[in-house]
């Protein structure tokens, strides 16, 4: 029943569009010109759109693509995992805290890459989007 509803004409294009969303779900802080953590997500970001580009609008047949979209995911995944423990406390007046909203942040970006994978990994998603 998931799947059916997740490969729907409708639902295709909207989720393949949502996977901007974890590889740009960072705290504000991490966008500012001292930090040097805002390339790799702009990056990603710039490689899926050109992944989206050749499946939606170019129609493109050929596996490169999804194999691109895939690549930032995963990229997206393995990245996160690196920065999770520089970045999982803060230093306050002395002591470390744990910086709950990055780790939440972190693992819900993380999900949503596994989840976007898997997604574009249903044989339903790519016949659907190759019928037209």
């Amino acid at each position: 029943m998931l799947r059916k509803v997740l490969s729907a004409r409708v639902a295709i294009p909207v989720i393949m569009c949502f996977q901007v969303v974890p590889l740009l779900l960072f705290p504000l802080s991490t966008y500012s010109i001292k930090n040097q953590d805002w390339w790799l997500p702009v990056l990603l970001t710039f490689l899926v759109i050109i992944a989206l580009v050749q499946i939606f609008i170019r129609r493109a047949i050929a596996p490169w693509p999804w194999y691109l979209v895939n690549f930032a995911q995963g990229i997206n995944i393995i990245s996160r995992i690196m920065m999770l423990m520089p970045h999982a406390t803060v230093n306050n007046e002395g002591t470390q805290d744990l910086n709950g909203t990055y780790l939440i942040i972190a693992i819900v970006a993380m999900l949503l890459s596994a989840f976007e994978i898997w997604y574009n990994e249903l044989p339903e998603v790519r016949r659907k989007i190759l019928a037209g």
